[in-house]
């Protein structure tokens, strides 16, 4: 597909953020713009974009009156609120022209981007020659692992994912692929829910071993007593119930990689066993004699803090050692906020039908600049669920309030003094309107500028009376000209 010059003008950071994902994955150019005044200036130095992604806006002649003279109408975009195609009859302006519904989603600028091109001959780039198109990794969807992406997803069958936008999910993704063909045993480390699992997954397919056997141990799953049988296999007649031989976790992932989940929480003697079988690769099962040899990649994950562990004594210096020669920290979502709306766009696309409203591909906007001010104790298993039960349940409203409450307490819990008692009744009032308050002028900024300040629309979006919003902007001292936070 020839490459395309885009130009995107937005005032919205989060349509900003999904414009240039898209874009830029599919390796076409983009120039992003603040205003229209920024964009016009750029179409009268003859620079001839193939699209241009832009909101209505009202009294805006002399800005159409350009885009007529630059691009053709097939190659406008207006990017629009729910029920509304546009506040300034747009669509009588430009009836050829292109239009996307907000909150918009990457899939839908990638689609808008591939009919564009496919209306496109080589010929007919509007003076920009095309630029031949890198060869594209085939391991990460179609799009290039090898440029500086400003996003990365790469699937991992059975409905696995991983997704990286933030520096330090890069960071990782980086690292996995430096490991490639190289067999060392990795220590993976993170809060509960961050995807340690899924950081395990995408070393197996970037190692010689990924056609092989992938094997997951959850160690904290299984009674001590019946982790070693579970892992080293048995005879018949090692102990009661054991009928016949039965190999462990090791010999099946023989050949494959085996990942330890919740190493940290084995127990010493466990511990020494394991650092056997890592030193010599051989092992002997529960009641046997006979040593058993295995070529397996070792793995593990925790949770717990390594340096405390090892400062208590409760897991072992050699053993650490032997696992850590490789570490990968993972960080949890409230470090990574920016990858929040990407991932629940991947999780509403990759949900069963079954558990979705038919036809359902978005949430609002209000919801989704709810999402990141959370900061997710649970990490993806906590956003995955809520997720999951606002699609159920279908009731968009009752998850916004949901997360208010669930904002205002972690804020309330992150602040409190150490002695409860001496926490003042007006100041946790205080507090919690405070966190109200802030939520909702971001929510009611944001309606306005997907508006263009039409307060008439803008009160439908928000399903409030013209009155009561009139009265928010002044009690919020909101207008145009206000530096809007998400900028």
């Amino acid at each position: 597909m020839t490459d395309l010059l885009v130009f995107a003008v937005t005032p919205d950071q989060v349509v900003r953020k999904t414009v240039q994902v898209a874009v830029t994955e599919e390796g076409h150019h983009l120039q992003t713009f603040h205003t229209s005044v920024e964009l016009l200036a750029a179409l009268e130095k003859n620079t001839t974009p193939h699209l241009v992604l832009l909101e209505p806006e009202a009294n805006s002649e002399e800005l159409y009156n350009k885009l007529r003279q630059h691009v053709p109408e097939l190659n406008l975009c207006f990017m629009v609120k729910l029920g509304e195609r546009d506040p300034s009859s747009i669509g009588q302006r430009f009836s050829k022209a292109r239009f996307l519904t907000k909150p918009i989603l990457r899939r839908d600028i990638e689609q808008v981007l591939e009919q564009v091109a496919q209306s496109m001959r080589a010929d007919q780039v509007f003076g920009i020659e095309p630029i031949s198109k890198q060869e594209i990794e085939p391991t990460i969807k179609g799009r290039d692992g090898q440029r500086p992406p400003e996003m990365v997803i790469d699937d991992l069958g059975d409905n696995r994912y991983f997704l990286a936008l933030s520096p330090a999910m890069l960071e990782i993704y980086r690292q996995v692929k430096l490991l490639e063909g190289i067999d060392v045993s990795v220590l993976i480390l993170g809060e509960s829910g961050t995807g340690k699992e899924i950081i395990a997954h995408l070393l197996h397919k970037h190692s010689p071993r990924a056609h092989e056997k992938f094997v997951n141990v959850n160690c904290a799953a299984l009674p001590m007593d019946l982790l070693e049988s579970e892992l080293f296999g048995h005879v018949k007649g090692a102990f009661t119930g054991a009928i016949s031989d039965k190999p462990g976790r090791f010999e099946q992932s023989s050949g494959g990689t085996i990942l330890l989940d919740e190493i940290g929480e084995i127990s010493a003697s466990m511990q020494a066993k394991l650092l056997h079988v890592l030193q010599d690769g051989q092992f002997t099962r529960l009641g046997g004699r006979q040593p058993t040899k295995v070529d397996v990649h070792v793995l593990a994950a925790t949770n717990i803090s390594m340096e405390r562990a090892l400062a208590n004594k409760t897991f072992r210096e050699d053993l650490y050692y032997r696992l850590n020669t490789f570490t990968i920290n993972v960080p949890p979502l409230r470090e990574r906020t920016e990858e929040i709306p990407f991932l629940v766009s991947e999780m509403i696309w990759r949900t069963p039908p079954s558990m979705k409203p038919a036809g359902f591909e978005r949430f609002s906007t209000a919801l989704l600049n709810l999402l990141p001010l959370y900061d997710w104790p649970g990490n993806l298993r906590e956003l995955r669920n809520f997720i999951t039960r606002t699609m159920i349940m279908q009731d968009e409203s009752a998850a916004i309030r949901e997360l208010e409450v669930k904002i205002e307490k972690r804020i309330c819990v992150k602040n409190q003094p150490t002695n409860m008692h001496t926490i003042p009744t007006n100041a946790m009032r205080s507090l919690v309107q405070d966190v109200k308050h802030r939520t909702e002028t971001r929510i009611i900024e944001e309606a306005l500028l997907a508006c263009g300040w039409n307060r008439r629309d803008a009160a439908r979006t928000l399903n409030i009376s013209y009155r009561s919003l009139l009265y928010k902007i002044q009690q919020y001292q909101l207008s145009p000209y206000r530096q809007h936070i998400t900028n």
